[in-house]
């Protein structure tokens, strides 16, 4: 079993796949990744060689930040623009949504569970 990053690869997926069980990286790049070290994407994990997982190891811990590092990261970035009293920093503050969507309707998602204001009644019908 193939173990980069502190993450175990699942063993029948092709590495392609296998990669993006890694906390930061996605499909595209997987694919990067694989293109340096000269893997084949159609490769299962199981059928990497010690020296192939490891060439792949040292590309990941050269050029990409990911598990614990990135994790830690992002919120310490969130916690800046707060800190900074940002637009973006103050939405995550009120947690609505940040990047510029709609709140009159929708952002439930974000927004939370919908909370009963007291005495109001649904207009009805005459």
């Amino acid at each position: 079993m193939a173990r980069i990053a502190g993450v175990d690869l699942p063993r029948n997926k092709r590495i392609e796949v296998g990669l993006t069980y890694i906390y930061g990286i996605g499909p595209s790049t997987a694919m990067k990744i694989l293109d340096a070290a000269g893997v084949s994407p159609d490769r299962r994990v199981q059928e990497l060689n010690d020296e192939e997982v490891n060439k792949l190891r040292r590309i990941i811990e050269s050029s990409h930040k990911v598990e614990g590092a990135l994790r830690t990261e992002i919120p310490m970035n969130i916690k800046r623009l707060m800190d900074i009293g940002s637009y973006r920093g103050l939405r995550h503050r009120k947690g609505l949504p940040v990047r510029g969507q709609r709140t009159h309707t929708n952002a439930r998602t974000h927004k939370g569970k919908r909370v009963a204001i007291a005495g109001k009644k649904k207009a009805t019908k005459k």
